[in-house]
């Protein structure tokens, strides 16, 4: 009897937990259906008329390229998630399985790196990128995912969960070199995390309007959310807010189908990690 309370008090919070993550979602479909008259009006879940209207509206917006801010933003995401974790790989792997001089120093630099805000760095960001010649341009807002001291530590810690170091000496022992025993045992095993980091990173820099509103200068290169900002105060003037919430709900969508493609990844690799982990 204890069993079967605690299990369905379990079921019950977790039902809660999921119609309040869900119900904003909801009502922002429902408010980009409707036009200026029926937002300004009582509040209703019932949805409007005019999707539609809101939809051309918003591709045909003269002076929001609404296709290539969703072209930029998958570049920059796809770029920024690719190099994140790409790179932190790589670092998380050295720091785990090597020994070296100043090895917990660049360790503490990590984590300095991942307490510090944003912002302390932005002025020095942004003189680099014009001393390199990189101001409005896409390729500013992926170079500094490179350096993800977040992803880095998330993936050695990862690595010290899942993989002994006897698994890497005994292959060593076997006559594999380093290469094949990171592309055959390391790969695999970091694959739920790779993944989990890979969503994490695309749905950040997808939402990131502070660093591209500095960068970027031209409306074409621009990123959703800085449209979107843009959209937003010239349809708050005129009351006008159908369209905004009908091109969040364009923006949301790329986010959503990511995660699903990357979730089958993340059980897979969870299934095989736990394989290895049996051995």
């Amino acid at each position: 009897m204890k069993r079967f309370i605690r299990s369905t008090v379990v079921h019950l919070v977790l039902l809660i937990l999921t119609i309040l993550c869900l119900v904003f979602f909801f009502l922002l479909l429902i408010n980009a259906t409707k036009d200026k008259t029926e937002l300004l009006g009582d509040f209703s879940l019932i949805p409007g008329t005019h999707a539609s209207h809101n939809l051309k509206s918003v591709l045909t917006y003269g002076d929001i390229p609404l296709l290539y801010g969703i072209l930029n933003s998958m570049i920059v995401a796809a770029g920024s998630a690719f190099a994140a974790v790409y790179s932190s790989v790589f670092a998380a792997y050295g720091l785990y399985m090597y020994h070296f001089k100043l090895r917990n120093i660049y360790f503490a630099v990590v984590m300095m790196f991942l307490v510090m805000p944003l912002q302390v760095c932005t002025l020095g960001f942004l003189r680099q990128m014009e001393k390199i010649g990189l101001e409005d341009h896409l390729m500013a807002l992926i170079l500094p995912s490179l350096a993800s001291p977040a992803v880095v530590f998330f993936l050695y810690s990862y690595l010290k969960s899942v993989l002994p170091k006897s698994y890497i000496e005994s292959a060593r022992i076997d006559g594999a070199g380093e290469i094949r025993i990171f592309n055959r045992i390391v790969l695999p095993l970091l694959r739920p995390a790779m993944a989990v980091q890979a969503i994490f990173s695309f749905v950040a820099s997808w939402n990131n309007y502070f660093i591209p509103s500095l960068v970027i200068d031209t409306r074409r290169k621009m990123t959703l959310p800085v449209l979107i900002a843009m959209m937003r105060n010239a349809d708050f003037i005129k009351k006008d807010m159908g369209k905004t919430y009908m091109m969040i709900c364009i923006s949301i969508f790329p986010v959503i189908l990511v995660y699903l493609l990357l979730s089958r990844q993340i059980i897979e690799g969870v299934m095989q990690g736990a394989s290895w982990n049996n051995k």
